[in-house]
């Protein structure tokens, strides 16, 4: 009667089982049919985002060299995860380094280094709203106290040059790294000092990787870059409407990450993108109706007529986020 007991018990048991692990297989392989994501890590899917990028526009000569991309996961602001493809390389950066500029204003200001003017709202709002190169020169000279102008002798250009990289020893004792913001931004070329600042070979010119910048976005996003009430204002001059259409097809919030955001109800975007003849690049916070909130930075060079590659990195981003556990 045991024997009998015992052999009925072990045969539910591996029914159960059975019936468990073909519910399991069967779940496994419908959620695999209706396109349900894996948990993946970060690192996986800045990989993935890249891998599309580089394919999708293989035929347009898209290689690795032209692409950098960083992104943090700012779900739990107290533990931030970042993964990158080429995130430490050194790109010029064109407008995104008034990203830079911008935190060092409100330190500045906050320290009282520098008096509040009018004149300085209106430039520093044009500089991160308009993308103003002529607002952003304004802006260098006042957190410099350094002028554009004639050559000036070998030792006033020094003296000239210290003043100028006080801006990149601020962020150097700050543990930012491999990066260079001591420039002003032109529409057409820089003259005089500015030229010999600069080198005539441009040995001296402005350089990110997307690891810096992202790394300052979340700073400023998550209120450890300035105190509570620049960060605010901060935040309103890089909010950024990606609805719609725009007259300008190349404006911050319609020509980068945004196009990737358009038709998601309730996402939300803050940036600062950055373009020239050579370069197409895009610093974006963005917020997500399934609670998803992430920095993600996208440098490309050699390519800068191409509007799709950053949101064909953002898309990717925007659809994985949720499996990154």
């Amino acid at each position: 009667m045991q024997s009998r007991t015992f052999t009925l018990t072990v045969l539910l048991l591996f029914l159960a089982v059975a019936s468990t692990n073909g519910q399991q297989l069967l779940f496994t392989r419908l959620s695999s049919e209706s396109g349900a994501r894996a948990t993946t890590s970060l690192q996986e899917l800045v990989n993935e985002a890249a891998h599309a990028a580089l394919t999708k526009f293989a035929d347009k000569k898209l290689t690795e060299e032209q692409l950098s991309i960083t992104l943090i996961d700012l779900r739990d602001p107290q533990h931030l995860s970042t993964a990158s493809f080429r995130g430490n390389e050194r790109v010029y950066p064109a407008s995104v380094v008034k990203l830079f500029y911008f935190v060092a204003v409100h330190r500045w200001l906050e320290e009282k280094k520098i008096q509040e003017t009018d004149e300085l709202k209106r430039a520093v709002r044009d500089m991160i709203v308009d993308s103003s190169n002529e607002a952003t020169q304004y802006v260098v000279d006042v957190l410099t106290q350094t002028t554009g102008g004639y050559e000036l002798p070998p030792p006033e250009m020094e003296t000239w040059q210290y003043k100028r990289n006080v801006v990149n020893r601020y962020y150097a004792s700050l543990g930012f790294k491999n990066i260079n913001v001591n420039q002003k931004t032109f529409c057409e070329d820089a003259y005089g000092r500015e030229r010999v600042s600069r080198g005539t070979n441009g040995e001296n010119r402005n350089k990110l990787t997307t690891e810096a910048t992202a790394r300052l976005l979340s700073e400023i996003v998550t209120g450890r870059a300035v105190n509570p009430a620049r960060t605010a204002q901060m935040m309103e001059l890089l909010k950024r409407d990606f609805s719609g259409t725009s007259k300008d097809a190349d404006d911050q919030g319609h020509g980068f990450t945004g196009i990737a955001l358009q038709g998601i109800t309730g996402a939300k975007l803050w940036s600062k993108a950055g373009w020239t003849s050579t370069t197409r690049h895009d610093a974006a916070y963005v917020e997500l109706p399934n609670g998803a909130k992430f920095v993600l930075v996208t440098f490309t060079t050699d390519h800068a007529n191409e509007r799709e590659i950053i949101p064909t990195v953002a898309r990717v981003v925007i659809d994985g986020i949720s499996s990154v556990k």
